[in-house]
C-alpha cells in the first residue's frame, strides 16, 4: 500500500510551517461551523508566498542541498509520465540482471522519438527499496550503454534524468566493476552521434551523475545540486567530522548558479515559489520546454560534428 503524502518542512521553514498551520486550521473551521473566512486566508496566503520568495532567495549552498533531497520533488517516473508519451521501459543488461535505480527506454517527445534514461529515487518506502534510493548499480549503467547503443543506431536523441546522491558503493557492485561500468557509460556518452540532453534535477552525485550526463546541453533546476562528492563526504575528509557539512557545501561550489558562472552547465531552469516540492506539475511543464528548446538547437547538428563538440566541451572544462 502507498504511503500518505504528508507535507515535510525544513528546518529553515518553520515561518512557513506555522502559517500554512494556520491557513489549515481556518480551513476547518470554515467547514465545521459555515463561517467564511476566505478573506483571512488569502491575506495569510499572501504572507506565506512573500516568506516563501524571501527565503528561498537567499538560501545557502546547503540549503539548496537540503531542498535538492526533498522527498516531495518530483522524481524521474514523474517527468517520463508527463513528458513521454507512449514510453515503452526496456530492462536489464544483458549481462547480469536488471537496476530498478536507473529508468531507460524508448518513448515520444513532443511527437519525435528518444531514448530516454533516468535514475529514480522513488517516493515512498516500497518504491524508495525498489529503486535503491536512485543508486545505481553497475547493471544499471550497462543497461544506460545499451541504451545509448540502441540511440545511435538508429538516430534516436537521448534525454538524461539525474537524480542520484551517487553510484552504490556496496561489495556486489565493486566486485561486479562499479568504476568500470561508469567510466563505459561516460565513454558511451561522448561517442553518441545523436543529441544528447541532460537535466538534474534533484541531486547531482559524483561518477554515478556524470555517467549519464555527458551531454551536449546540460540544464540543472534552480535548486538542483551537482558535485564530485556530496558536503557530508567532503566534511569527513576534510575535517573528519561531518558536522562541517555546510561548510564543505559552500566550498564545493555545487548549486546550479556557481555552476552555470563556472560554465560546467549550460542553462537554469527557473523553480516555482518554494521551490518544485510546492508545484510539481508547473515545475515539469518548465522543465519540458528548457528540453524542447536546448534538443532544437542542437538537433539538425551533423553527428561528427556533435561528438567532436562535445568531446571539446569537456576536455575544456578539465
Amino acid at each position: 500500500m502507498a504511503e500518505t503524502r504528508v507535507p515535510s518542512f525544513l528546518d529553515f521553514e518553520k515561518p512557513i510551517a506555522e502559517l500554512e498551520g494556520k491557513i489549515e486550521e481556518l480551513r476547518h473551521l470554515s467547514n465545521d461551523g459555515g463561517i467564511s473566512i476566505a478573506d483571512e486566508v488569502e491575506k495569510l496566503q499572501v504572507r506565506v508566498d512573500k516568506q516563501l520568495s524571501y527565503i528561498y532567495a537567499r538560501l545557502s549552498a546547503w540549503q539548496k542541498v537540503q531542498v535538492a533531497r526533498h522527498p516531495d520533488r518530483p522524481h524521474c517516473l514523474d517527468y517520463v509520465g508527463t513528458l513521454i508519451t507512449d514510453f515503452v521501459p526496456l530492462a536489464g543488461d544483458r549481462s547480469y540482471a536488471e537496476d530498478h535505480a536507473v529508468i531507460g527506454g524508448i518513448g515520444r517527445f513532443e511527437g519525435n522519438s528518444v531514448v530516454v534514461i533516468g535514475q529514480e529515487k522513488g517516493n515512498d518506502t516500497e518504491t524508495r527499496l525498489k529503486h535503491n534510493f536512485g543508486m545505481a548499480r553497475p547493471e544499471g549503467y550497462r543497461k544506460a550503454q545499451r541504451l545509448m547503443g540502441l540511440a545511435n543506431q538508429f538516430s534516436l536523441p537521448v534525454i538524461s534524468f539525474v537524480d542520484t546522491a551517487g553510484a552504490y558503493p556496496g561489495i556486489g557492485a565493486e566486485e561486479r566493476g562499479q568504476a568500470e561500468a561508469i567510466a563505459r557509460s561516460i565513454e558511451c556518452c561522448l561517442a553518441l552521434t545523436v543529441p544528447m540532453v541532460s537535466v538534474v534535477i534533484g541531486e547531482g552525485g559524483s561518477g554515478g551523475a556524470i555517467a549519464i550526463a555527458v551531454a551536449d546541453r546540460i540544464l540543472m533546476l534552480e535548486h538542483s545540486v551537482y558535485s564530485v562528492i556530496s558536503p557530508e563526504g567532503c566534511a569527513s575528509i576534510l575535517w573528519r567530522d561531518g558536522s562541517h557539512a555546510a561548510d564543505a557545501a559552500n566550498a564545493l561550489k555545487l548549486t546550479a548558479q556557481d555552476l552555470l558562472a563556472l560554465d560546467i552547465i549550460d542553462e537554469v531552469i527557473v523553480e516555482p515559489i518554494g521551490a518544485a516540492h510546492r508545484n510539481r506539475s508547473a515545475t515539469i511543464e518548465a522543465v519540458g520546454l528548457a528540453i524542447s528548446k536546448n534538443l532544437k538547437e542542437v538537433i539538425n547538428e551533423d553527428g561528427t560534428v556533435l561528438r567532436q563538440q562535445r568531446r571539446d566541451k569537456y576536455l575544456k572544462m578539465g
